[in-house]
């Protein structure tokens, strides 16, 4: 809990401008917000700041939407970019962080001495999607919880909120109308909704969830399985198969989020089945077109063509580096998870284009299990032991 003075909320500052941050960008400066960019790359903040345009992330999308480079609107003149990261951290109160799940130990480690000197509390806005994995265990975290356990002996001076849902950069930048989830504690959330998220409702609104980690894992789970709905796009199954990979895919989501601390309820937010609908169902989202390009340029060597996708996507997709941690941390405890466990092996092991479509036939009509219902014992024993209560992979508990 926040101690000491209110957090002033007339300025905010993004790390990470790929682009997520830059539309956010965009937003909070339509909200007449003084908004500050921290990037690295001091070339790029001093076009930023006499362009008003990111030169590296999203313009160039926004000008095929557009029509052209003369149509895409310019970042608002209180919308500065440094490269001085101790300034970002000691001016702002609100910091949203939009770097991705791999950058954020850098970030943090940077931030903390920074942190600790610093005279007023923070905020970290977080709209990370993605998973880690604890190195010794394979236990999986969220972001807010690697902040959270990063920034421990600071506890008193800072507040982690969390947000997830059905949004998309383009829609954010261009202000069409968005519904995200805000996750926390209850007054830092209040203050967050009403500030920065409920400015201009006909824009972005949002509802409150508690449950920070079920909000999180889910809005990083869902990139798994839109990688694997990208692949079997390609594939010509039918009309009907992307049904039943959203359906059981979602057994799986609600039950690992479970695991991970979160609870049931958060699949049926705007982080759950909202975000999972837009992630697998458009090719706006990184993810899906991952799984698409994945498919069309594969090669038969997983590393090569990961490679080779990356080079077609302006900002990296989350999905690929979550299936890696995924996997640690299923093989580790023994979890029965057939689609995870298919879109590691399509996406990390060498195979052909046969044994990949295989793969996805095997993990969405071969099933082991036979009910689509939680029955009355399971769902005791998911309350009390969710940690214990779950199918194996292998052994007695294995069975159906």
């Amino acid at each position: 809990m926040l101690t000491g003075l209110p957090l002033e909320t007339d300025r905010i500052a993004i790390i990470g401008p790929g682009r997520l941050g830059t539309a956010f960008a965009y937003k909070f400066g339509r909200d007449d917000k003084r908004v500050i960019l921290y990037y690295h790359d001091a070339d790029v903040c001093k076009t930023i700041n006499r362009e008003h345009l990111n030169p590296r992330h999203l313009t160039e999308d926004l000008a095929r939407r557009l029509g052209g480079m003369d149509q895409v609107p310019r970042l608002s003149p209180k919308v500065y970019a440094t490269n001085d990261l101790e300034r970002v951290v000691e001016e702002n109160d609100f910091i949203f962080l939009s770097v991705t799940m791999d950058r954020l130990p850098e970030i943090l480690n940077q931030v903390e001495p920074i942190l600790r000197h610093k005279g007023t509390n923070t905020c970290f806005i977080s709209a990370i999607k993605g998973l880690t994995a604890v190195e010794t265990t394979h236990q999986l975290i969220t972001p807010s919880q690697l902040i959270r356990n990063r920034f421990y002996k600071l506890k008193d001076r800072f507040a982690v909120v969390s947000i997830g849902g059905p949004f998309f950069d383009m829609d954010i930048a261009l202000g069409n109308p968005v519904c995200l989830s805000v996750a926390g504690a209850k007054s830092i959330c209040r203050t967050v909704r009403k500030e920065f998220v409920g400015a201009n409702r006909r824009e972005l609104t949002s509802f409150y969830n508690f449950d920070a980690v079920g909000v999180e894992a889910c809005g990083a789970l869902k990139n798994i399985v839109a990688n694997v709905k990208g692949v079997a796009d390609r594939l010509n199954l039918g009309d009907s198969i992307p049904g039943t990979l959203f359906s059981r895919s979602g057994v799986e989501v609600r039950s690992l989020s479970r695991i991970l601390g979160g609870s049931f309820q958060a699949f049926q937010s705007q982080a759950g089945v909202g975000d999972m609908y837009i992630t697998l169902s458009s090719d706006a989202s990184k993810n899906h077109r991952y799984g698409s390009f994945f498919y069309d340029t594969f090669t038969g060597n997983p590393v090569e063509t990961h490679l080779k996708v990356l080079q077609q996507i302006d900002g990296k997709p989350e999905g690929p580096n979550t299936i890696l941690n995924v996997h640690k941390f299923l093989e580790k405890r023994n979890m029965y998870s057939p689609i995870f466990h298919c879109a590691y092996n399509i996406f990390n092991e060498e195979r052909t284009r046969e044994a990949i479509r295989e793969q996805i036939l095997q993990a969405t009509q071969f099933d082991r299990r036979t009910k689509e219902y939680i029955g009355p014992v399971s769902r005791i024993l998911y309350r009390f032991f969710p940690n214990l209560w779950y199918r194996r992979n292998r052994g007695v508990l294995a069975n159906p």
